[in-house]
């Protein structure tokens, strides 16, 4: 939760190769405070059955750039694995992004929620509400 003094954070995923969440994506929140400062891993979490991660670590006063690091490589090789059960192997395994790193500027008091749209060859992110 938000304060006047500190930025809150919450995320979630969609896996747009199969149109539902990503469930068990593990993520790590990093912050600084000043873009020349050093990152402060803060903890983690990972998502939920409906691809949300609802107990990120609170930001400390003082933050102005956020991290989160997505490791999106364990996931999709659990799917691929899954897959593959009753499939041929295909062709290509795995994820061309074993993991996604999205930094972002906070502002003290506000809130940001940062979906990422997740497929094995590609992402893309956005300032959600």
């Amino acid at each position: 939760m938000s304060t006047d003094t500190t930025a809150s954070v919450s995320t979630h995923i969609l896996d747009t190769s199969i149109g539902r969440p990503a469930e068990g994506v593990a993520i790590t929140l990093s912050a600084r405070s000043g873009f020349d400062a050093e990152w402060a891993a803060l903890g983690g979490s990972a998502t939920d059955a409906d691809g949300r991660c609802k107990d990120l670590p609170a930001l400390p006063e003082g933050t102005t750039h956020v991290r989160l690091d997505f490791e999106t490589e364990t996931y999709f090789s659990k799917k691929q694995a899954e897959a593959q059960q009753d499939a041929p192997r295909v062709r290509d395994s795995g994820s061309f992004f074993p993991e996604v790193t999205i930094t972002f500027a906070v502002n003290p008091g506000e809130h940001y929620h940062v979906p990422l749209l997740l497929n094995p060859f590609g992402y893309s992110v956005y300032r959600g509400s």
